[in-house]
């Protein structure tokens, strides 16, 4: 029964791993997973996944950087769906893996170590879009929508966030009015990831605007692409994360059937608030990715360079700055497998998924700038990767709710555990 759940993914990577070929790992920092507690299966996971990216992935990333946009993103999209990999927390019946959440946060984690900006992209479809429709659609909405998402014949969204609604999500202004058997959604929706590639997305608008809180008149809706009346804006041009293109929904008199509603009515708060637990759980996969190719660079490089007739990594400052990346990526990867082991449980907490995400970004942020100082004048120009790493890492610190909601988030659950 436990090997089962690996079936699927460890059936399509063992197919294609000849055809994938194998990574030299001397040029990477090695990971002991003895420490980190993954079974066969799992290393065998991560391995695989390792050698499809570094060989379909990595290689372009500084492209993709540069250009801000990812000309084979389809044609990717579609050999992670054959590989398994874009509906790993799905049933088999709907087109998924039917694995663990620790199983999506290594596949996040060595997506974002290849590039941070497609791993962002893959964390919002997987989880924010196919495991949403997966944990609280119809059977009717799972059949039809999961099987094109998980085979990577659609790309999913999810959309929250709005101009004047960021961090304070629930003063979100996007209308739907019910007309018959349809809803008339009329607004926008900025700082989407996916936005404009997305087939499918999940839309969160507000239904009751006279609830008593602002938070209860609030419904998911699924919403397609081609739906009249659904269009997106110019594709954002980012600092970092470049490539995973970002961008605005808007809605002119936007008609979705009532049987698009994801969850039940004027509920939407209850869809958005559970699964931004296991958002966060999934998305931390991306500064520990990230980490894990700060080490990869700087410490190969610390190895090779020489100055003063002695290996960089002779020199104590440089030693203190390798012992600090490894210890902060051992400890941001122990904390959150041992969150995703928990949420796997069945035990999801709030503040642990909101204080691994806190953590592993800001030791992602910390992690960049020292790789940077390794590399000295070559961590500052762009033909090394030290300085995307920087600029994808800060997205970190921002997106699913800044490090400051975070840190709120965290404070109140333990001001709640003390003064029930």
């Amino acid at each position: 029964m436990f090997l089962s759940r690996y079936f699927i993914v460890s059936r399509h990577l063992a197919n294609h791993v000849g055809k994938i070929g194998v990574c030299h790992v001397s040029n990477y920092c090695k990971i002991d997973e003895s420490v980190f507690g993954l079974n066969d299966e799992q290393k065998e996971l991560r391995s695989l996944v390792f050698n499809f990216v570094q060989k379909e992935l990595a290689p372009k990333a500084a492209e993709i950087d540069q250009k801000n946009n990812f000309d084979e993103l389809k044609t990717f999209w579609k050999k992670l769906g054959k590989l398994g990999l874009l509906g790993p927390t799905v049933k088999p019946e709907y087109g998924g893996a039917g694995c663990t959440y620790l199983d999506h946060v290594i596949i996040m984690e060595e997506i974002s170590r290849a590039s941070a900006a497609i791993g962002l992209s893959y964390g919002a479809h997987s989880n924010l879009c196919v495991n949403q429709i997966h944990r609280n659609g119809t059977e009717e909405q799972k059949q039809k929508y999961l099987p094109k998402l998980c085979s990577g014949e659609h790309i999913g969204a999810l959309a929250m966030s709005e101009p004047g609604a960021g961090s304070d999500v629930v003063s979100m202004k996007l209308r739907a009015e019910r007309k018959g058997d349809y809803y008339v959604l009329n607004g926008n929706k900025f700082w989407i990831t996916n936005a404009p590639d997305a087939d499918t997305l999940i839309v969160y608008a507000r239904t009751d605007p006279n609830a008593d809180k602002p938070q209860h008149g609030i419904t998911a809706f699924i919403v397609e692409r081609d739906t009249e009346g659904f269009s997106t804006g110019k594709k954002l041009d980012k600092l970092g994360m470049r490539g995973s293109n970002t961008g605005e929904l808007i809605f002119e008199d936007c008609k979705v059937p009532a049987v698009n509603i994801l969850g039940e009515i004027n509920k939407g708060i209850y869809v958005l608030f559970s699964g931004l637990d296991l958002e966060r759980l999934i998305l931390s996969g991306g500064p520990l990715g990230l980490l894990q190719a700060c080490c990869d660079v700087a410490f190969e490089y610390a190895h090779t360079r020489q100055q003063f007739s002695q290996y960089l990594a002779k020199f104590q400052m440089i030693q203190g700055k390798i012992a600090d990346m490894y210890t902060a990526l051992s400890a941001s990867r122990s904390y959150l497998y041992s969150v995703a082991r928990a949420c796997d449980a069945g035990h999801v907490n709030r503040k642990n998924c909101a204080a691994v995400l806190l953590f592993s970004a800001e030791n992602a942020m910390k992690a960049a700038s020292d790789a940077i100082q390794i590399l000295g004048g070559n961590g500052y120009i762009n033909d090394y990767v030290t300085g995307r790493l920087l600029r994808d890492a800060k997205l970190y610190e921002i997106g699913a709710g800044t490090s400051e909601i975070r840190r709120m988030v965290i404070s109140r659950a333990i001001t709640e555990e003390y003064l029930k």
